[in-house]
């Protein structure tokens, strides 16, 4: 039985971030349905390396992230890997909602004026997360969207599914070396919803089993053994 050693609850609108030991897992749960979570991860120890998401998608020939599928940094090292899923669809391919598009859509509101039914966006979001570690706008990267899937129709034009993600629905990380989490709650960029969508999730964090040689997520392509290679000579000494 895995003993939770934290566990915390976001709100919608919301961010949040921590520094994560390597071999943790992270279990985030959807707890009202139709959540999303923008994701970045760093290492903390240079941030100039962060989430890689064309490398991720392009080394595991896949369009989408599910169980077995492991999260790269831009050295070609490996972040966490997703151990357990159930929707077998998570997208890192739209990025982020911005404020113009926020206050389109929904309008605007902020925090000093609306409080906790104010109008967050995932770029700004991502921004006061990041400022607590130094970085800013130069430090963004292509982000991944948990428990949100995007279908394309007959004109290559993308849509969010909406009611996807059910509550209940969770996924598990192992992270498989130190890293800078940075996440926030805010609407996909492709939401369509009718009012501004406040999908908390609940984070709880443990420890992982130990990575055996016959690991779903090692072997599930032949470059994520590469990708543990490339960890076990960043660790070595430490």
């Amino acid at each position: 039985m895995t003993l939770t050693t934290y566990t915390t609850e976001v709100a919608g609108a919301s961010h949040w971030s921590l520094r994560v030991r390597k071999g943790t897992l992270m279990r985030l749960t959807d707890l009202a349905g139709d959540a999303n979570v923008g994701m970045l991860f760093y290492n903390p120890e240079n941030l100039l390396e962060r989430y890689n998401a064309p490398d991720t998608l392009k080394c595991q020939h896949t369009f989408k992230l599910t169980r077995g599928n492991c999260l790269y940094s831009d050295m070609g090292r490996i972040f966490a890997s997703i151990v357990e899923d159930d929707l077998g669809w998570h997208e890192s391919v739209c990025g982020n909602s911005n404020a113009a598009q926020v206050a389109e859509r929904w309008g605007a509101r902020d925090y000093q004026n609306a409080r906790n039914e104010w109008h967050q966006n995932g770029y700004d979001a991502f921004l006061v997360e990041l400022a607590k570690y130094g970085l800013g706008r130069a430090d963004m990267a292509a982000n991944l969207n948990l428990f949100s899937k995007v279908a394309t129709d007959d004109e290559g034009r993308m849509q969010l599914v909406s009611g996807h993600s059910k509550a209940g629905n969770q996924v598990a990380l192992r992270f498989e070396m130190d890293t800078l989490v940075v996440l926030h709650t805010c609407p996909h960029p492709l939401s369509s919803a009718d009012s501004y969508p406040y999908n908390p999730v609940r984070i709880e964090l443990s420890q992982a089993a130990p990575v055996s040689d016959d690991d779903f997520c090692r072997n599930f392509r032949p470059e994520n053994q590469r990708g543990f290679q490339n960890n076990a000579l960043y660790h070595l000494g430490k």
